[in-house]
């Protein structure tokens, strides 16, 4: 079965060092713009609450992630692939401290897999 969202094994090695390194479970919220970017945000559960417009994508490393229905309008047509980048990214987000941030990257799914798509909006 065909995800919406996926994580690579970076992503999924320093979802587990978060995990650990802060006791609790985590979550994900994909940012829309402004002040965060378009950068998928790393919480902790409880520290974001989800709005009635937000849609559970789905799981990565056992964490929730979600996006604003009108964001995913945008990137419905794509698999979110999480992975993570060098450098300081937003002071928003767990990862933050550790000198490297998760990053978005995507792909058009194929006609195919969008056929086999549950609808979510």
């Amino acid at each position: 079965m065909v995800k919406r969202v996926v994580a690579t094994e970076a992503s999924l090695a320093l979802i587990e060092r978060l995990k650990a390194k802060h006791g609790t479970a985590l979550m994900f919220f994909q940012s829309a713009g402004c002040c965060d970017g378009s950068a998928p945000m790393c919480y902790l559960i409880g520290e974001l609450s989800v709005g009635r417009y937000d849609i559970l994508l789905g799981e990565i490393g056992g964490c929730q992630f979600y996006i604003n229905q009108s964001h995913f309008e945008y990137w419905k047509n794509t698999q979110l692939i999480i992975d993570v980048t060098s450098g300081s990214g937003s002071t928003f987000s767990l990862e933050g401290p550790e000198n490297v941030c998760f990053i978005t990257r995507s792909r058009l799914f194929s006609d195919e897999e969008w056929r086999t798509l549950p609808l979510l909006a």
